[in-house]
């Protein structure tokens, strides 16, 4: 049977593309996998190309430095656990974000994870921008929560945001931290609620 040459000629080669998004995600998915199993300190660029059937060539031509693989993958699993909810109301977006983030205090190897890269960024100079620059995006989802609630009138235009994103991820270090109270996803609506009372009752104060 003839083929058109032209037609054959123009046909968008999309394999290897596909290749390198699968390659991609092979190393996110392993570095994810053995930050869990082992944590940040055990971790290596030859273990996670092992894990990820990649070379090591591969993995640094895409991240430069080993913070900047485990943030990244450590991100992308974030996104996936704790997406940016849209419910209509901020009672709840920040009841469904909280229930989500408060998961994470639920599952020991997830709480170890997190708690190790906490440490790390206090420690390691080298590793303290990439975490700082992932905490950035987590509270950039909760600013627009906020930002959408000034919008319906929710909370008032005046409300500072930055000190009401402190207030959402507050409780939920300090408890990972200080290990004083559990995170149990069933308070997120209480704490939601309080919160958001409490926003408004400032508001209230300022008239």
């Amino acid at each position: 049977m003839s083929t058109n040459p032209e037609k054959s000629h123009n046909r968008p080669r999309t394999g290897g593309r596909h290749r390198n998004e699968d390659a991609h995600h092979s190393v996110l998915e392993a570095t994810t996998a053995l930050l869990l199993e082992n944590g940040y300190g055990s971790l290596t660029i030859e273990g996670v190309a092992k894990r990820a059937g990649v070379a090591k060539s591969t993995i640094y031509r895409w991240w430069k430095t080993k913070p900047d693989l485990v943030m990244d993958a450590y991100a992308h699993e974030t996104a996936t656990r704790v997406p940016e909810p849209d419910t209509g109301t901020l009672a709840g977006d920040l009841t469904t974000f909280l229930t989500d983030l408060y998961r994470i205090g639920t599952d020991p190897t997830r709480t170890k994870a997190l708690t190790g890269l906490m440490a790390e960024a206090q420690l390691d100079p080298a590793f303290a921008q990439p975490f700082r620059a992932w905490i950035a995006t987590r509270r950039d989802i909760v600013t627009n929560l906020l930002t959408r609630a000034t919008t319906r009138g929710e909370i008032p235009p005046t409300t500072d945001l930055t000190h009401a994103t402190d207030l959402v991820f507050g409780p939920f270090w300090y408890r990972l931290l200080a290990g004083h109270a559990p995170l149990d996803p069933a308070d997120a609506e209480a704490h939601a609620a309080t919160l958001l009372h409490g926003l408004k009752a400032h508001s209230t104060e300022q008239h």
